[in-house]
């Protein structure tokens, strides 16, 4: 089944960087897009940032363009979010998504907090 285990969350003042790993099983990861979600407390979940299978081509939500970086190693099953100039705005659970057919499926959430 598909499984995502996501690291690299954690407390950091405004400015400063982290970088977030999902690491992927279950399915075959080089064939789909996957995407990084956040959701801040008492708000939605949004997306952040999108790549496509190849690792060729990135989107980015415009409120952390030019800040965030997308990435992937398919050799490792594994998608990257770096983040860096954070912003207390920026504190969130994030979360690796994969949009496959009809089904989402979401790792566990790792919690980001930006605070001075």
């Amino acid at each position: 089944q598909v499984q995502f285990v996501e690291s690299g969350g954690g407390s950091v003042q405004p400015g400063g960087s982290l970088r977030l790993s999902c690491a992927a099983s279950g399915f075959t990861f080089s064939n789909y897009a996957m995407n990084w979600y956040r959701q801040a407390p008492g708000k939605e979940r949004a997306l952040v940032a999108t790549i496509t299978s190849a690792g060729d081509s990135t989107n980015y939500a415009d409120s952390v363009k030019g800040r965030f970086t997308i990435s992937r190693d398919n050799a490792k099953s594994t998608v990257y979010l770096q983040m860096n100039s954070l912003k207390p705005e920026d504190t969130a659970v994030y979360y690796c998504n994969l949009h496959r057919g009809w089904d989402m499926y979401w790792g566990q959430g790792t919690q980001v907090t930006v605070s001075s």
